[in-house]
């Protein structure tokens, strides 16, 4: 793969919400943000698609009763969903270099708790977050999902939809051998069924940088043994490891102090080399890390002089 091919991904909103002064607390995490002052998320969205990213990832993450609430979701859960989606857009729309504004889907019922997973409120909670990101995205990113049946819930939820698919899995941090989803599924399993549902893209994300290229490698097998064209990416995060008994949203994790810009931009290169197309970050990975991303890894246009 060559390096004009490669596409930057932005980085984490939630912490980049909290660095730039934002309204940001649990159980709302980056939610809190967009219901009180919209205007930071515009604000980050602008920061990563100045460092370089050319892919932009809507802030309706944590819209969801998990994080926000039964009640505030059933009232304004595709009002929110609707606002995120705009706000990337407007971002988007003020780029000189073209943006993809990418929906996030994010897990319905709590990050890296496949063991909460109920299909039918999954499918729900999606429709919803469907229906208020619709108009505004250009593709649609299934992220963090952590178990096969989170990804057949949100195609069932997209039913029949013309804007292309991206599915991102989180992984168990501890390296495994083969590689595993946080269910404990097989990543060739995960990608296998990914692609039977139509994904055009199969990415890795919220797990530690360690345990990425192994994934890429199963997956890139998977790919080769279908002979179909798709995409492979990877964004990490910054979290020390997180292991099966955490309990998602209980706490605010630390940021690993030996994962700045620059040991990011080694474990991005490992990356690409390993044949992933889209690269960026996720949870404490902010501009500063895409900045670097797009210095080292992008071929640089030359400055003429007039």
């Amino acid at each position: 793969m060559s390096q004009a091919s490669l596409r930057l991904l932005d980085g984490g909103m939630g912490r980049e919400l909290q660095r730039i002064g934002a309204p940001f607390h649990q159980p709302e995490w980056s939610a809190l943000a967009l219901i009180e002052a919209p205007e930071f998320v515009l604000q980050a969205h602008q920061a990563f698609i100045e460092a370089g990213a050319r892919i932009i990832t809507t802030n309706s993450y944590a819209v969801v009763p998990f994080h926000i609430g039964d009640e505030r979701f059933a009232r304004d859960g595709r009002a929110l969903a609707e606002r995120a989606a705009d706000l990337a857009r407007q971002a988007a729309s003020g780029s000189i270099e073209p943006v993809t504004v990418a929906g996030s889907l994010p897990p319905a019922l709590g990050s890296y708790r496949p063991d909460l997973f109920d299909h039918q409120r999954s499918v729900a909670i999606h429709r919803e977050l469907i229906a208020g990101l619709r108009a505004h995205v250009d593709v649609w990113l299934a992220e963090t999902q952590s178990s096969i049946a989170e990804v057949r819930a949100v195609v069932e939820a997209l039913g029949v939809e013309p804007k292309p698919l991206w599915v991102s899995f989180t992984l168990l941090d501890e390296a495994d051998e083969p590689p595993r989803l946080r269910s404990s599924e097989s990543v060739v399993d995960a990608v296998r069924v990914a692609i039977e549902l139509g994904a055009r893209a199969v990415l890795f994300n919220c797990s530690q940088p360690e345990v990425m290229a192994a994934a890429l490698s199963s997956a890139r097998d998977v790919i080769r043994s279908v002979d179909q064209t798709i995409e492979l990416g990877v964004y990490a995060n910054a979290f020390p490891p997180v292991n099966t008994q955490a309990k998602a949203n209980s706490t605010l994790l630390e940021i690993r102090s030996d994962l700045g810009p620059e040991s990011y931009l080694h474990w991005s290169r490992s990356w690409v080399a390993a044949g992933a197309s889209i690269v960026g970050g996720c949870c404490g990975i902010g501009p500063e890390h895409i900045a670097q991303l797009h210095t080292h890894l992008l071929p640089q246009k030359e400055v003429v002089s007039p």
